[in-house]
């Protein structure tokens, strides 16, 4: 079967089409034919090492997290799923990809397509809602009449989180470009401003939580428009001890982590607020309760461009500009 790649880490031109040998299903496993796969940040971070110290693979690896598709075989002890089914799932941090004719996906990881949507947009959703629905109701336990802020709400990780804040019942603060304003005001964003325009951290006070998706010193300003009490969740580090722990790194790990993050604990604590790392796990639970969402419209897919499988890496290529609004899928068939 085809797949896209990566055979050593650290450059680009280690990124390439291969022919590989179609997998077979272990007995929790089911073997999905792959219509869609939604790229994400992390797609283009992997092959370059960034994560090199915490993700695992056995080299060459195929890419991509995301997938929507259909069951063509089940292992023995698979009973959520049959032949014929469409599905759609994250396999982040498992060991396969995505980006291939066909991809393994443990039944614990997949979730039933929504009716309502077609395999692109189904494939846009799971990394994306599934890293908002951990990081708002499980880690900040956003509550109705709360106040969250999203960076970036126009990005892949932006445009889901503000819908599923919005379902929660939140009020929700972001930042984006003038041409992407009506955008997040149609998700739901209430406070919307202009980064090239105004500083956010100087017009928005008394939040709740934020959903650090933006690098640099985004984290360390959005301090400042916190009250006592709020929880800070960063998808993009620097991570901390418990990270370590919970997926059971060596104690020099775990004390590196500790090193790295604790100047923003520290300040956040200073504000009276609460500070973790979090990295996104496959659940196909939850992701069908994400399914349920979408198909009573209470959420709904934001894809930017849509690329044939042969342009996988243009698609991985024009996703790391950091222009997209919403979510690039790569369409196999």
């Amino acid at each position: 079967m085809r797949a896209l790649v990566f055979k050593r880490y650290g450059k680009p031109d280690q990124i390439t089409f291969a022919d590989i040998s179609r997998p077979a299903p272990g007995p929790d496993e089911i073997l999905v034919q792959v219509h869609a796969a939604g790229l994400n940040p992390i797609d283009n971070m992997i092959p370059k090492g960034t994560f090199k110290p915490i993700l695992r693979f056995q080299l060459p690896a195929t890419l991509g997290s995301d997938l929507a598709g259909v069951v063509v075989e089940v292992g023995s002890r698979v009973t959520r799923f049959k032949p014929g089914d469409a599905v759609f799932a994250s396999i982040f941090d498992l060991g396969t990809g995505a980006l291939a004719e066909f991809a393994l996906v443990p039944e614990n990881a997949a979730a039933l397509k929504p009716a309502n949507l077609d395999f692109v947009q189904a494939a846009s959703i799971p990394m994306v809602g599934l890293t908002s629905w951990q990081g708002l109701k499980e880690r900040a336990h956003l509550k109705a009449g709360q106040k969250l802020f999203v960076p970036a709400g126009a990005g892949g990780i932006g445009t889901f989180a503000i819908q599923l804040a919005k379902y929660l019942g939140a009020k929700v603060g972001t930042t984006t470009s003038t041409g992407n304003r009506d955008l997040v005001r149609s998700l739901g964003a209430d406070e919307v401003i202009d980064y090239k325009k105004q500083q956010f951290e100087d017009v928005l006070r008394d939040y709740d939580a934020v959903l650090g998706t933006v690098r640099g010193d985004a984290i360390e300003k959005s301090l400042r428009i916190l009250k006592p009490g709020s929880t800070v969740v960063s998808l993009i580090g620097p991570p901390d001890a418990a990270f370590a722990r919970a997926r059971g790194m060596s104690f020099f790990m775990a004390f590196l982590f500790g090193l790295l993050s604790r100047k923003i604990i520290r300040q956040a604590r200073q504000r009276g607020a609460a500070y973790s790392f979090l990295f996104v796990r496959p659940d196909g639970g939850q992701l069908a309760e994400i399914g349920e969402l979408l198909e009573a419209g209470r959420v709904r897919p934001v894809i930017d461009k849509v690329f044939p499988f042969e342009q996988a890496k243009e698609a991985l290529a024009y996703l790391e500009k950091g222009r997209a609004r919403g979510k690039v899928v790569v369409r196999m068939k």
